[in-house]
């Protein structure tokens, strides 16, 4: 198939997917099970975050802190600045991304463990200093953050509204990610989790790109930390430890990680839904979901969305026998 070709089915998926998601709200009726949709996008988003720095070869541990960074910088740009939500909104990204810079210039250039626990530890330090900042609120945190501007008719007062507005975030943001992925900079983040010596030996610059990489994930995760502070209208440091960072991970693990868009989006959509319908109490919920990555790792590491081709793995053996001796997969059992 034909990159235009595949570039049509995929945009074509992509807006039959959108116009689904845009008639959802005239279907679902209830106010919680559409608070739950709204709470799968902003999941949905720092997954994306974590699959872009995975796409270019870097695990991260810290999502949650710069999803705090997006959060707080946008309440106060509000409450304090006096400014318009509609722009604190991609100044909170910008905040969130001109921080990864200053310490992606350090860290990034230590790629595997060395990244994976310096990313933990400036999450750690995000937190701390929230709580401890008077004028952040300190532990307590803020309360009263307004609702975002109304847009001529539009009022940012029901949970409708609210899913309109974070389907409209998800979806441009998931077209720039798709355009990312489509570019020079896309192939050479394949190139460099694939391989990043030979990447290297072919003229990639590697911080270069992870250092990019790093700072669009995080301007991601402040986009999605704005949107959640004027959505729940409160924050406090402890909403942003480095448990949500380990929860973002496996968002993108369960649904797949080799699947950087619609991995996220399922592997959310599962962490969001299955613990309300099954009524998971808050102390059972971290067990239930290290057995989740514990089961995943053994037995599915490429996510749920690596089954078919998992499945294929599995059939391969039978078949082969089957054609040895002539007798099919389902008879074999009986021999």
């Amino acid at each position: 198939m034909s990159n235009q070709k595949r570039r049509t089915k995929i945009t074509t998926a992509l807006f039959l997917l959108g116009s689904i998601l845009a008639l959802l709200p005239l279907i679902i009726k209830s106010p919680y099970q559409i608070h739950l949709l709204i709470m799968t996008g902003i999941n949905v988003m720092l997954a994306i975050s974590f699959s872009i720095l995975f796409s270019a070869g870097l695990i991260t541990m810290g999502p949650a802190g710069f999803w705090a960074i997006g959060a707080y910088s946008s309440a106060l740009l509000v409450m304090k600045a006096g400014l318009s939500f509609w722009l604190s909104l991609p100044l909170a990204g910008i905040s969130a991304g001109l921080v990864a810079l200053i310490v992606g210039l350090v860290i990034v250039r230590n790629p595997g463990v060395a990244f994976i626990v310096q990313t933990m530890v400036i999450n750690m330090i995000i937190v701390q200093i929230l709580g401890q900042l008077e004028f952040l609120g300190g532990w307590a945190g803020i309360l009263g953050i307004p609702n975002p501007n109304s847009i001529g008719p539009i009022r940012f007062v029901s949970k409708t509204s609210y899913y309109y507005l974070i389907l409209f975030l998800l979806l441009v943001t998931t077209a720039g990610i798709y355009g990312a992925y489509s570019s020079r900079v896309g192939r050479a983040w394949r190139a460099i989790k694939l391989t990043p010596h030979l990447a290297e030996t072919l003229g990639i610059d590697l911080y270069r790109y992870r250092l990019l990489a790093f700072v669009i994930s995080s301007c991601v995760a402040g986009i999605a930390g704005s949107f959640y502070a004027h959505y729940f209208r409160s924050l406090e440091p402890g909403m942003f430890s480095v448990f949500k960072s380990i929860y973002v991970q496996i968002y993108s693990i369960l649904g797949g990680l080799n699947f950087y868009l619609i991995g996220p989006v399922l592997g959310s959509l599962i962490m969001t839904f299955v613990p309300e319908f099954l009524r998971v109490s808050k102390e059972i919920e971290p067990i239930m979901t290290g057995g989740i990555l514990i089961a995943l790792v053994i037995f599915l590491p490429g996510g749920i969305l690596s089954l078919p081709e998992r499945l294929g793995f599995f059939s391969r053996p039978l078949l082969s026998r089957s054609r040895q001796t002539g007798v099919p997969p389902s008879e074999q059992g009986d021999h």
